[in-house]
């Protein structure tokens, strides 16, 4: 094989889609600790919500035809005959020319077909006064017009979220089938990488500070981590330290070692860890060229740049989507369409740039302001929201222009 021939950011992305397969291993989780887990099958509606027909506004139940022709000028008469309670039945139907109160979420007595919004009208003495006519169906919500039964309530391959837990709960499901999270181990490599819990450092050291970034960003997106610790510079080393690791974990990702240094070994090792290898050695983009992206059998290997800002965000583009393939869901990215760049970007063409933002908001416009400086700086991350992508095609974008945003997640 060939190394270091460029892909584009398109052809890497095509790559991983067509070479990481999930792991579609079932388990079943309570719905209590299956936040961030992906369904393994469709999730269906066991029962109608609501229930029962019940109002969306606090106002008054009525016939809406016993509304027709109600204005401010010339308003309508009902007769009130009680009120439902929460949680309770109404005692009886509507007839015509009646209304009985109701609160937003309370049951609908039978016979009636509406509510009348409470600002739309006004009781005097158990006589309702009407300044407006309504609609059949009009401020009701009716049975299973929320969630139908026997409907898909969630599709399969759903990462769930808070949102989708209440979903499950709503219908009494208190367990799910899911796929299997992903464990992924982190090796860093290098002689001058030491741990973060180092209190001095000789010159030329520097804190494991990927191992903490990369561990943290494979948390956030909702899987298991295990930080394998840092590497010599040794080529044997660093085989029998990825072979130890691989064998524990779904995926492995390597820090530092990527580009075509004397001491860099990566590639090599990443190569002899299994077929069919490695099947991009450097990506046509700026920072995070000396990218490595393999598999070994069934498992995706990550060689990322030892520079922490270009880890991060190769981390972040590249490395999100074989997770969120390897766990069964969708590849998603988190874009803010559209902020307007505060400063003009210069751009090489034939290389895709991503430029680190901070976003603010200004009279109702979201804008983006380049974070400039060398790709390895530390604080460019720390004052950044998230990052804009200047196209390979491109020669920069001019200030004023209205770019999307990738947020770091």
């Amino acid at each position: 094989m060939k190394f270091f021939q460029v892909k584009s950011v398109e052809e890497t992305h095509r790559f991983i889609h067509e070479m990481v397969k999930p792991l579609h291993e079932v388990v079943t989780k309570p719905l209590v600790d299956a936040l961030h887990f992906v369904l393994a099958e469709d999730i269906m509606v066991r029962e109608n919500v609501p229930n029962f027909r019940r109002s969306s506004v606090d106002g008054y139940a009525v016939r809406a035809k016993d509304t027709f022709g109600s204005q401010e000028s010339m308003p309508g008469f009902l007769t009130v005959i009680g009120e439902v309670k929460m949680g309770q039945e109404p005692a009886k139907p509507i007839l015509n020319g009646e209304a009985m109160y109701v609160p937003t979420g309370g049951m609908l007595p039978d016979g009636s077909d509406a509510v009348m919004m409470i600002e739309h009208c006004e009781e005097i003495s158990a006589l309702l006064n009407l300044y407006r006519q309504v609609a059949p169906g009009e401020n009701l919500i009716s049975v299973g017009e929320d969630l139908k039964e026997g409907s898909i309530l969630l599709a399969k391959g759903t990462k769930l979220r808070a949102q989708e837990i209440g979903a499950l709960a709503s219908q009494g499901i208190t367990e799910v089938p899911v796929w299997r999270r992903p464990v992924i181990g982190y090796l860093s490599s290098g002689d001058e990488i030491v741990p973060m819990d180092s209190i001095e450092l000789k010159m030329g050291e520097v804190r494991d500070m990927n191992g903490a970034t990369i561990g943290a960003l494979v948390k956030q997106w909702g899987l298991d981590f295990v930080y394998g610790g840092i590497v010599e510079d040794s080529r044997e080393e660093l085989e029998k330290r990825a072979r130890e690791m691989l064998e524990k974990t779904d995926c492995l990702i390597l820090t530092g070692g990527s580009s075509v240094g004397t001491k860099d070994y990566s590639v090599e090792v990443i190569e002899a860890l299994g077929e069919p290898g490695v099947y991009v050695h450097g990506i046509s983009i700026k920072p995070g060229k000396p990218t490595i992206l393999s598999q070994a059998g069934t498992k995706p290997i990550i060689g990322l740049p030892g520079h922490p800002a270009s880890a991060m965000i190769i981390f972040s583009l590249f490395g999100k989507a074989i997770l969120d393939i390897l766990g069964g869901g969708e590849v998603k990215e988190s874009r803010l369409n559209f902020a307007k760049v505060t400063k003009n970007i210069p751009s090489a063409p034939g290389r895709t740039d991503y430029i680190r933002i901070r976003l603010f908001e200004e009279n109702n416009e979201w804008y983006a302001e380049p974070i400039l400086g060398k790709s390895g700086l530390i604080s460019t991350l720390v004052k950044s929201d998230g990052m804009i992508e200047i196209a390979a095609e491109s020669e920069g974008v001019h200030k004023g222009d209205r770019v999307p945003v990738i947020l770091f997640q």
